[in-house]
């Protein structure tokens, strides 16, 4: 059996590796690489930390506008596909690389696996939300991480060859904490434990839109505390942009992207965590870090249920008041039991 796995974004690359894992026992696995995430720190170093097997085609397509991107990675996978014939095309998450793979696949008939299928944020202005409603509905395996996406796929008539097997990367964090206690980054940046508070942002929904962005730097600049952020490049690049600049934010660290053992450390060290990454909420639950979210809604609702996240949007206030309360979470389990992976290995091939 020769299943093709599709990745592009650093995200996907840290899910990637548990399902490699388990899934090269039982089959052949090629991988594409899309190269949506191209910088070194953004994809090569966790292949690298990750013990993710190389690509074995690399796409190099870059960043672009979404029809561009998605249009010419839809071009390539199709190549990839008709030379190599696999029996199915598995598919993480929401990207513009998740949804070319599963048009490509699906085009050519080629069943689809969707790995972090079901969820929704209820919210089409989300390109991300686009990509993972159309990946779902071609897809012939759907593997979702929670109950909440189970119904949200029985709401939307999607009840064949759904299995909730848990969150793969709830697998890769506890695989990966020892590892990540070995991470020199505190030491480096002159960091203490519970001394800081840990930034990531750069979803197009904040930073595509300046305003917002001036609201949530001028809630970090009334923030009493050292605020530790590895900025994405995009992110960077819009901000110089818009003009605004980041030396006027008085306890703001910012770094270089980090690599994911690095990440998790900074993560787990972190009084609380503001982020705009569905990952980073569930890491942050994860690890029981409060989380404060720089969005309107959650894809991952048990985060904030089980009050463990609070949802601010982009409103200066409200993410003050976020930072300065103290709130408490039981962190109940709703990811599963960290064998997710194995679950899917198995799955795949009966």
């Amino acid at each position: 059996m020769k299943v093709i796995t599709i990745i592009g974004a650093r995200p996907q690359f840290i899910k990637a590796a548990p399902v490699s894992r388990e899934l090269r026992k039982k089959a052949e696995e090629i991988i594409v690489h899309t190269g949506q995430h191209y910088d070194k720190n953004m994809s090569d170093i966790f292949f690298e930390e990750l013990n993710i097997p190389k690509p074995d085609y690399h796409l190099n397509v870059g960043s672009g506008s979404h029809g561009k991107q998605t249009g010419e990675m839809l071009i390539h996978i199709e190549e990839v596909l008709l030379k190599e014939e696999p029996n199915y095309v598995l598919v993480y998450g929401d990207t513009n690389s998740t949804l070319a793979g599963a048009l490509a696949a699906a085009k050519l008939h080629i069943p689809v696996i969707h790995i972090e299928a079901g969820l929704r944020s209820f919210n089409k202005k989300m390109p991300e939300e686009v990509n993972r409603i159309m990946t779902d509905h071609v897809s012939d395996m759907l593997f979702c991480p929670t109950d909440t996406a189970i119904n949200n796929l029985q709401n939307e008539n999607l009840t064949h060859n759904v299995f909730n097997v848990g969150d793969v990367m709830y697998d890769a964090v506890l695989y990966n904490q020892k590892l990540a206690a070995d991470s020199r980054i505190l030491e480096n940046h002159g960091l203490e434990s519970k001394g800081y508070h840990l930034i990531t942002l750069h979803r197009a929904e904040n930073t595509d839109y300046p305003e917002k962005m001036k609201n949530i730097i001028e809630a970090f600049k009334q923030i009493d505390k050292t605020l530790v952020w590895p900025i994405h490049p995009r992110t960077k690049h819009k901000l110089e942009g818009y003009g605004i600049d980041l030396n006027d934010v008085p306890n703001l660290k910012v770094i270089e992207p980090v690599g994911y053992l690095d990440m998790l450390r900074l993560e787990s060290e972190a009084e609380k965590i503001l982020t705009d990454s569905g990952g980073v909420q569930k890491e942050a639950y994860f690890l029981k870090i409060p989380c404060v979210t720089l969005r309107e809604e959650t894809e991952w609702v048990e985060t904030v249920s089980y009050k463990g996240n609070v949802l601010v949007g982009s409103d200066t206030d409200k993410i003050l008041a976020a930072v300065n309360s103290e709130y408490t979470s039981n962190y109940e389990n709703a990811f599963g039991d960290g064998q997710s992976a194995r679950y899917i290995a198995e799955r795949i091939s009966q």
